[in-house]
């Protein structure tokens, strides 16, 4: 692969606003569920990692007569730090016309569509539940390049990060802003208590007691380029390398993954393999606390990157949904800027049949790479490989 370089980095998450927030609050490792603020959330675990109601944006309202909701200000909001970050606040050398926006969202702006069932839609018929994340990002930073929301669910912004990628190698666009926005849901959340898969205390990977798994909002964004076109614009800093993408499916079932894992092992070596081989120092799993999930990626682990340690990030700020892979590849990112894998958050005692080590405290890395794993309904599997950026 071309040396696709993270120059800038943005984060609204459980744990503030800000990637230095988001780094502080991976070493605390001290986070909660809370009630979702909806008197119609009539269901048996109303609960989420939420964003600090005083970190929630105020804005925009909308973008060019277009209704915004909570997702899209997320996502504005990420994306405005990661410009700054890059510096890329204004476009400078940087034509805007090679400047594209890769956003996924599995719900978007779904309290729009919500707030219309109870007779509280826009004052206006310009609005839609998903899609605008992407052009509303893409509006407010004035990127005038590609721009497309990826939404194959919870793998959603894995895939973004890889389509990032190939935009930039590909000659499409010299800077591309990719990553993912998720915001409280009711129908989702419904739909996860139906499906008993909510846990009642909070989202535990690999535990021995897991119940399910516990939703995230928030959004991450990441800038990535290539490196050459870092080094001539004169990008202050990098984070890491885009080392290697790996893409399946399972094609098996509707919600769950394969038992066997062979199609999760095929992404997660293709990854490799174009990364160019090397020992995995650091693995962020999809882990998300569902008892077939974590077993199952848990045998791949052992048999792909038996050594590697784990950072199970769910544990710490819920499942992201369709901003899981974002999240997880800037805490990639971060950890291989400051050369740490932070401390697991205790989930109590281990699965016997999920064999993955979870470091309790901060650990210094070891090995080139640092692997991504996200998966999602329907079998979309994504792996990304990072590496340390020169």
């Amino acid at each position: 692969m071309d040396d696709i370089t993270v120059t800038g980095v943005g984060a609204l998450s459980p744990l503030g606003t800000g990637a230095d927030a988001f780094w502080r609050g991976m070493h605390t490792a001290r986070t909660a569920p809370s009630r979702v603020p909806d008197s119609h959330a009539r269901m048996d675990h109303p609960r989420m990692y939420l964003v600090p109601e005083a970190d929630v944006p105020e804005g925009p309202a909308e973008w060019a007569g277009l209704p915004l909701g909570r997702g899209s200000r997320f996502a504005i909001e990420a994306a405005r730090q990661a410009a700054r970050d890059a510096g890329l606040s204004e476009w400078g050398s940087v034509d805007p016309r090679r400047v594209a926006v890769a956003i996924s969202s599995g719900m978007g702006d779904t309290e729009l569509h919500e707030g219309w069932w109870q007779g509280k839609a826009p004052g206006t018929d310009r609005w839609a539940p998903v899609f605008p994340v992407a052009s509303a990002v893409g509006g407010s930073l004035g990127a005038r390049g590609p721009n497309t929301c990826v939404s194959n669910a919870c793998s959603a912004s894995g895939y973004a990060l890889s389509v990032a990628a190939d935009l930039i190698r590909s000659g499409e666009a010299d800077v591309v802003f990719a990553g993912g926005a998720e915001a409280y849901s009711r129908v989702a959340l419904a739909c996860f208590n139906r499906l008993g898969a909510i846990d009642p205390e909070r989202c535990r990977p690999f535990a021995a007691d897991r119940r399910g798994t516990v939703f995230g909002e928030g959004a991450a964004v990441l800038v990535l380029e290539s490196g050459a076109h870092a080094r001539a614009r004169g990008a202050e800093h990098a984070y890491a390398r885009l080392a290697g993408t790996g893409w399946s499916c399972d094609a098996h079932h509707a919600t769950a993954p394969e038992p066997g894992g062979g199609q999760i092992e095929r992404a997660m070596r293709e990854a490799l393999r174009e990364a160019g081989g090397g020992e995995v120092g650091f693995v962020v799993p999809h882990g998300t606390g569902t008892e077939l999930n974590d077993v199952v990626e848990s045998r791949v682990l052992a048999a792909v990157a038996p050594r590697a340690p784990l950072y199970s990030l769910k544990a710490l700020i819920g499942h992201t949904g369709g901003a899981a892979g974002a999240f997880a590849a800037l805490s990639a990112a971060l950890m291989l800027r400051h050369g740490t894998l932070p401390p697991n958050v205790p989930v109590g005692d281990a699965d016997p049949g999920c064999p993955v080590p979870l470091p309790s405290g901060s650990t210094p890395l070891t090995g080139g790479y640092g692997m991504v794993n996200a998966y999602a309904f329907g079998g979309n599997n994504i792996s990304l490989v990072f590496a340390e950026a020169p």
